[in-house]
């Protein structure tokens, strides 16, 4: 049996920007999604702390180091500046591996700098 659990989280991610002429997805900084073993394109589950929205998009890589956490395409009216997300996807694991994985954490400080790393995932043997 597969189980879907929590691969990797972003929490308190400040949005910086939001545009609701761009194509759509959310942009992050490309040393975040590194950081929290995200890949572009990917498909992702946010939710906004300060509205109580929810919504589905993937991840774009935006510039290393600056912080970007930007709302593109219809998401943007879901959100502005300032707002805070938690950003987060999901993988499939057999339910025995499921038991022992932990997902990567981060959490961010109001800089969108990483304060605090949680969950060096084991490596998977498949």
């Amino acid at each position: 049996m597969l189980v879907h659990v929590l691969k990797s989280k972003i929490h308190r991610a400040a949005v910086t920007a939001a545009s609701v002429d761009y194509e759509g997805s959310l942009t992050i900084a490309e040393d975040l999604v590194e950081a929290s073993g995200l890949l572009p394109y990917e498909r992702i589950l946010c939710s906004n702390l300060t509205r109580g929205t929810r919504w589905e998009t993937y991840v774009i890589q935006g510039p290393r180091g600056s912080g970007a956490i930007e709302l593109n395409g219809a998401v943007a009216h879901l959100g502005q500046p300032g707002d805070r997300l938690t950003i987060m996807a999901f993988t499939e694991l057999d339910a025995v591996e499921a038991r022992s994985w932990t997902p990567r954490v981060l959490v961010l400080n109001a800089q969108n700098q990483i304060a605090q790393t949680r969950g060096d995932r084991p490596q998977r043997t498949s």
